[in-house]
């Protein structure tokens, strides 16, 4: 009786560790929105964007401790796309348009608002494509169905930090039309039905191999010619551009099984 109590409270403290993470990263997305809000210098926004970063290694590590305790849940799952709407909808959104969009405005105020909507939209139809028939999360597939937000923030967030290494000179208004511009896109790819890699199958292969040294190599050009915060701005955007070209290359295929499954199927003239 007493090992089955036990038994029955370690399993209900590794159901909360998960959860204390990703609450960690809620923290840090809410004081990435309040420094965004106070900010008066290039120095502020880019402790705010690093606060964002730092709610990126929560949100990594609460789904890994989830499967390696083998506590996933709805439960999980549902607060997750609460934090993730919070550190990676709404954190970024203040911290893109403090920084710079506030330049434009009334435009600027909804590009703004429209990244955190197209999040919200994103993580709702990631959770109902998530669920089994069971009510429980199924397994990760290959590939990701829009751009997830985690990787839609981390590209204004590395433009942000590549910024305070370039002396604030991306921030400007020469440049403000751009990041105008590429908060707009990453808004769109979200809820579009482009699919991205999820790299939950990557095996050690020649493919792999390649790919992996075409990023270190190409990295390796990006830190020398520019500097290393640029590196990240880099990654992140071939892997939004390798997700479109994919969708592009599979296009012709994917429209010949949509005009096949449209031909109606030929008629059998009843028997005399």
């Amino acid at each position: 009786m007493i090992r089955k109590r036990r038994r029955f409270e370690l399993r209900k403290t590794l159901f909360l560790l998960p959860n204390l993470i990703t609450l960690s990263s809620i923290f840090c997305g809410f004081d990435s929105i309040r420094r965004s809000a106070t900010a008066q210098s290039e120095d502020d926004f880019y402790r705010a964007a690093l606060l964002i970063v730092f709610a990126m290694f929560f949100d990594t590590l609460d789904g890994r401790v989830a499967r390696m305790t083998k506590t996933q849940s709805a439960f999980g799952l549902q607060i997750d796309s609460l934090a993730d709407i919070v550190s990676f909808g709404v954190a970024p959104s203040m911290l893109v348009y403090q920084w710079t969009l506030h330049r434009f405005d009334l435009a600027g105020l909804l590009v703004s608002f429209i990244f955190t909507a197209c999040g919200a939209v994103r993580l709702a139809r990631f959770n109902v494509l998530s669920m089994g028939e069971a009510g429980k999360p199924t397994k990760p597939s290959k590939y990701i169905v829009g751009l997830p937000i985690p990787g839609a923030a981390g590209i204004l967030v590395s433009i942000v930090v590549a910024n305070h290494a370039a002396a604030g000179e991306i921030g400007g208004e020469r440049y403000a039309s751009a990041i105008l511009a590429t908060t707009t896109i990453l808004s769109l790819l979200m809820v579009s039905t482009i699919r991205f890699r999820s790299f939950k199958d990557l095996r050690l292969n020649v493919r792999t191999v390649l790919f992996v040294a075409f990023a270190i190599g190409s990295s390796a050009v990006i830190s020398t010619q520019l500097q290393p915060a640029f590196v990240l701005v880099w990654l992140l955007g071939f892997y939004v551009l390798l997700g479109i070209f994919e969708s592009l290359w599979h296009l012709p295929a994917r429209l010949r099984g949509l005009r096949r499954d449209s031909v109606p199927p030929p008629t059998v003239p009843p028997a005399a």
